[in-house]
């Protein structure tokens, strides 16, 4: 068992509707000595493909791709799901529906921010079903950029998106990867390669 798996045996909470709670240390709390170890193993991961920049979506995302960010020395930057006043200039758009909030949003990012001379790790706290997964990838697209690999804190693996994306080609790693969860039997870990 892995340091993270570790963590939401000891701290998170399964709840109905597969939701799993780790707001406690990853996502509303934060437990910067973990995020630290998070950071540190993307970057040994992909540390030879030649990132440029991080991309990620607000707002859980943030604190990961900052601590990856430091070791990368690479910008971070962060997909918005609400148009903001201070936006300006032309913006890369995608639709992404949100597994855990059940809607719709279209995220921005300021062209400004992402060139098709980057070279980009997308990182995320949690994927489910992998659609802010697809969104972020299709900014990539639209600049122009190559996506150099995918990290993720947390990949609900029973859900699927994390093997499709594999399927589609994209190197993707998920420090814990889920492959079953309930109330009463808590969770059980996928092995990870």
């Amino acid at each position: 068992m892995n340091f993270l798996e570790e963590r939401i045996m000891k701290d998170g909470q399964v709840r109905e509707g597969n939701i799993l709670k780790v707001d406690s240390f990853l996502n509303h709390q934060l437990d910067i000595t973990l995020l630290d170890q998070i950071g540190r193993t993307l970057y040994e991961k992909y540390k030879d493909r030649g990132i440029t920049r991080i991309l990620t979506i607000e707002a859980s995302g943030i604190a990961i791709a900052c601590m990856a960010g430091q070791y990368f020395h690479v910008p971070v930057v962060f997909a918005k799901k609400a148009k903001s006043k201070n936006l300006d200039g032309a913006l890369f758009t995608s639709s992404v529906r949100s597994y855990t909030y059940g809607k719709d949003y279209t995220i921005t990012l300021s062209k400004k921010f992402l060139q098709n001379t980057d070279t980009v790790l997308i990182v995320d706290d949690f994927m489910a079903i992998g659609n802010a997964m697809h969104g972020l990838i299709d900014l990539c697209r639209q600049a122009g950029a190559a996506v150099g690999g995918i990290g993720i804190a947390i990949e609900k693996g029973f859900q699927g998106g994390g093997d499709q994306l594999r399927t589609e080609g994209y190197d993707l790693t998920s420090i814990a990867i889920i492959d079953h969860m309930d109330e009463q039997h808590g969770v059980t870990f996928r092995p990870n390669p």
